[in-house]
């Protein structure tokens, strides 16, 4: 990766987390910096800096690099009871052929066309969920976050792994302190979301169904490897971390078609064409990953002509990259009938780690914004709201705390 128009290493622009306006408006902070160079420092207290990838193509290199690695130290975790240790380590800190070797085997339970084969059980989620929500209407106005998008998709990982109904209100309480990814509920949480795990992974040896966990089990590589049971348990939990993405996704799509009535009204008036470009180009404009999960380098390297030392965090900012003008046209405009295809945006990441998830992710994303255009014709903002004062102070995370709307 190398580059003629970096700066001198003094002269790197530097992202400061704590700088109220960096957070509340990242694409224009990042997007500076991206305009000076394609690499910059992230300061974060603390810790020591990190490097950011602002463009589009250095950014894609350096997430298909095996020179960085994402490893144990790219991830936050709780202490938790030595029981439930051995589940922890999930396929997002592997890197080579230990990587490889798992994304083999489960690769097809999440394909394109297994996430198509779900959508009727996804669209009977969202309907279900859509009703019990319209009973929480006060005066004609619905908090979409909490009685919508927040349960949904706990309530799609449940149905795909085969939790008990009996239990599902547990497991969308485990969702809800899984994303909020913080304090002692969220440690008290896994001992919970492993036992049931083991359970479900029982039921299913025993009476298999037309469900993830099902095919899974029966998923077999030349050769004869399995997964383990140790490698199912530790599955779900992945399942259960990064299933929470769609409730980010799903809020900031229907604030951005809320506050732009025209791209509502196109997508309102030929949504069965326009959908899955809608939620590619939402995806791209306004999806919650910020910067990717930080890689290490793992030898003396560099980017863009910048010497990066082995064991420097490396991260992409997501929201620069997606909005780089080099690669998409009039980037900061949000275009639902915008092309897509080559190149693709990196709101899934991209390289070895991209999202195992991404095609039910994008499945939830169109079924959940469907029904509710569908379901409700005048849905507005509620009267009075403003949705820059809408936004979570979160430096790492684009989101809401609240939706407000008129049904």
């Amino acid at each position: 990766m190398t580059g003629t128009d970096v700066p001198e290493l003094a002269e790197l622009p530097e992202i400061d987390l704590t700088d109220v306006e960096v957070i509340r408006d990242p694409f224009a902070a990042y997007g500076r910096a991206r305009e000076r160079s394609p690499l910059a420092r992230l300061l974060m207290p603390g810790q020591e800096p990190w490097w950011v990838v602002t463009r589009y193509e250095q950014a894609r290199a350096m997430l298909s690099d095996p020179r960085f690695e994402i490893n144990e130290a790219s991830f936050m975790r709780p202490d938790v009871p030595d029981d439930c240790v051995p589940y922890m380590r999930t396929m997002s800190e592997m890197n080579g052929q230990e990587h490889a070797r798992l994304r083999k085997l489960v690769s097809p339970a999440f394909s394109p066309r297994r996430a198509a084969a779900f959508r009727p059980r996804i669209e009977a989620i969202v309907e279900r969920l859509i009703d019990e929500a319209a009973e929480h209407a006060d005066d004609g106005v619905l908090d979409l976050l909490p009685h919508f998008a927040r349960p949904l998709p706990m309530d799609v990982i449940c149905d795909l792994v085969g939790i008990p109904e009996s239990d599902r209100l547990m497991w969308r309480a485990y969702g809800a302190t899984v994303a909020a990814a913080a304090g002692e509920d969220f440690a008290k949480a896994i001992p919970g979301i492993m036992e049931g795990a083991k359970a479900a992974i029982a039921r299913r040896r025993a009476e298999p169904a037309d469900d993830l966990i099902s095919g899974l089990i029966n998923a077999q590589a030349e050769g004869g490897d399995r997964l383990t049971d140790t490698e199912l348990v530790t599955l779900i939990w992945h399942l259960v971390m990064a299933g929470q993405t769609p409730i980010n996704l799903i809020a900031n799509a229907m604030t951005a078609l809320l506050a732009h009535p025209e791209q509502l009204a196109a997508l309102r008036a030929d949504s069965d064409n326009l959908m899955p470009l809608a939620v590619e180009e939402l995806t791209r404009w306004c999806g919650s990953t910020l910067l990717t999960i930080p890689r290490y380098a793992n030898e003396d390297t560099e980017i863009s002509g910048v010497p990066v030392r082995k064991g420097d965090a490396v991260t992409v900012s997501v929201a620069a990259t997606n909005r780089d003008p080099r690669v998409f046209a009039d980037p900061e405009r949000l275009d639902i009938t915008r092309p897509q295809g080559t190149p693709a945006h990196l709101g899934f990441a991209h390289g070895p780690h991209f999202c195992l998830g991404a095609s039910i992710g994008r499945v939830q994303t169109q079924v959940a914004l469907t029904a509710l255009l569908r379901r409700f014709p005048d849905l507005a903002l509620a009267p009075g709201t403003d949705p820059a004062e809408l936004r979570a102070l979160d430096p790492g995370t684009w989101r809401v705390t609240a939706l407000p709307v008129s049904l």
